[in-house]
């Protein structure tokens, strides 16, 4: 595993390819909020791919095309955040091109920027449980439903590259016992090796 000094924003590009091909090229990326309490950064080390209308565990499975939902069938390098259990937001990233709607749920970072200030967000001091899991990271991140649709090409949410280039785990996917047999793709990916996961893989 290496990286460089030098980060570089992901450009619209990157995100124009394939869900699971996106997935592996995504984690150790560097999610980055400039927000108006101040700047946060993250590295991706934890994600699951959702592979659109035939994945029963994607939100557009049998092509569902809702407000919610709508966001998805966007161009690559969108971010569709939304909320769980009436209070924790969630972030996925839209990749692929227009109307194919595939996206990466982003599942833990490891903290990289503005740690204080995710800390005061999170209420916690301990590191290790600032990010890991994808409720606690879009808190320390300030990540909310404002970001709905935000472009990742502009200046207020996007992604880096640093030339870090990790070792990668695939597993299952996580809570999605009700997609039957899509349950048990391996489309979860993780950095081997870090002790930044939500959960072992």
């Amino acid at each position: 595993m290496s990286h460089s000094t030098e980060r570089q924003k992901l450009p619209r590009d990157f995100y124009l390819r394939d869900g699971l091909e996106a997935a592996e090229m995504l984690l150790g990326k560097i999610l980055v909020h400039d927000s108006p309490d101040g700047l946060t950064a993250g590295r991706i080390v934890e994600l699951e791919a959702y592979m659109g209308e035939n994945d029963k565990g994607c939100h557009a499975y049998g092509g569902r095309r809702t407000a919610r939902t709508e966001i998805m069938y966007a161009e690559g390098g969108h971010a569709y955040v939304y909320l769980i259990y009436g209070m924790y937001c969630c972030m996925n990233i839209i990749v692929n091109r227009e109307s194919v709607p595939h996206c990466i749920f982003l599942r833990a970072l490891e903290p990289v920027s503005g740690l204080e200030l995710m800390k005061r967000r999170r209420g916690t001091d301990k590191l290790r449980n600032l990010c890991s899991g994808p409720g606690k990271l879009c808190i320390a991140m300030g990540i909310d439903k404002s970001l709905y649709g935000e472009d990742l090409c502009g200046n207020r949410l996007w992604l880096e590259d640093d030339g870090f280039t990790p070792e990668i785990l695939r597993g299952r996917r996580i809570n999605i016992n009700y997609a039957e047999e899509a349950a048990d793709f391996d489309w979860r990916f993780a950095v081997k090796g870090c002790k930044w996961l939500s959960a072992k893989i």
